[in-house]
């Protein structure tokens, strides 16, 4: 526990007006010890609520849950002790939020993986579309639901890609549509799918989306479904296992050379 690693602003500070973190003068944690997930959300446990994700106050040490979750613990440690900055304890987040300044943090000389080739804040607005031939496969209840090797990726700043396959690559009779829309500004009217039940499963509302009659310019993505990661039990890219894009709404897949901060964290509304 010799690693004492310090913090910088992540690049443009996840915003485009180049933000900057004023509260930096702080004792840095041992770099192993801050991925090391807690044991719990002290607070939540008192009151018999559960959480999402854990946070660690840089200052002191306190564990508090993740603006996501029930209590939002962290936030209310800083409010009441004026504690800046906290690091996510999640196995799968290596960042620090600065509350004050509302400003991703990441280590300074982190190193990228070597499959950590693309930033999503390289990625352009309006969206990009791009082939993709590795292997995907979507499975839920021990049925693959969806198998290609000729998605659609949709590049879109600040997130990660969403995959859009085939219709013909998809086990279609497992979905019916659904009532819910969301509009894009950018894509158009997006048709949401929910995956029946079966013996022992309930059904999943909103597994997955697509466009039925895209805007102009995105007419390739028609025919072709994008599945949330976050739920079914798993998506896979050539063997790989997807994380899914924080906060539940956007859907995007998260692989190892794809880079954040990411949008749909707390405080990424405005991205």
């Amino acid at each position: 526990m010799t690693d004492r690693s310090r913090w910088e602003p992540a690049p443009d500070g996840g915003k485009p007006e180049r933000r900057t973190c004023t509260h930096l003068d702080l004792p840095a944690d041992p770099a192993d010890a801050l991925r090391t997930p807690a044991d719990a959300c002290r607070p939540c446990l008192l009151r018999g609520w559960s959480w999402v994700r854990l946070r660690r106050c840089l200052t002191c040490g306190h564990i508090g849950c993740c603006d996501s979750s029930r209590g939002r613990h962290a936030y209310a440690h800083h409010v009441s002790s004026g504690h800046p900055v906290v690091v996510s304890l999640a196995p799968d987040e290596d960042w620090a939020w600065c509350y004050p300044d509302g400003t991703f943090l990441v280590r300074t000389g982190q190193e990228e993986g070597p499959q950590a080739v693309e930033s999503v804040w390289d990625y352009p607005r309006p969206p990009r579309i791009d082939p993709d031939t590795r292997h995907v496969v979507v499975r839920h209840g021990g049925v693959v639901l969806a198998d290609s090797r000729r998605c659609l990726r949709v590049l879109e700043t600040s997130h990660p890609p969403g995959f859009y396959v085939p219709r013909a690559d998809v086990r279609t009779g497992l979905l019916s549509p659904s009532r819910h829309r969301t509009v894009c500004e950018w894509k158009g009217t997006a048709t949401y799918w929910d995956l029946r039940g079966s013996p022992g499963r309930p059904p999943v509302p909103g597994a997955a989306w697509s466009y039925e009659a895209p805007a102009p310019g995105y007419e390739p993505i028609a025919g072709h479904l994008a599945f949330h990661p976050d739920r079914v039990d798993a998506c896979t890219v050539d063997g790989e296992p997807v994380r899914a894009q924080p906060g539940g709404f956007y859907g995007g897949w998260i692989t190892g050379e794809i880079t954040g901060p990411f949008k749909g964290a707390p405080g990424t509304s405005g991205w």
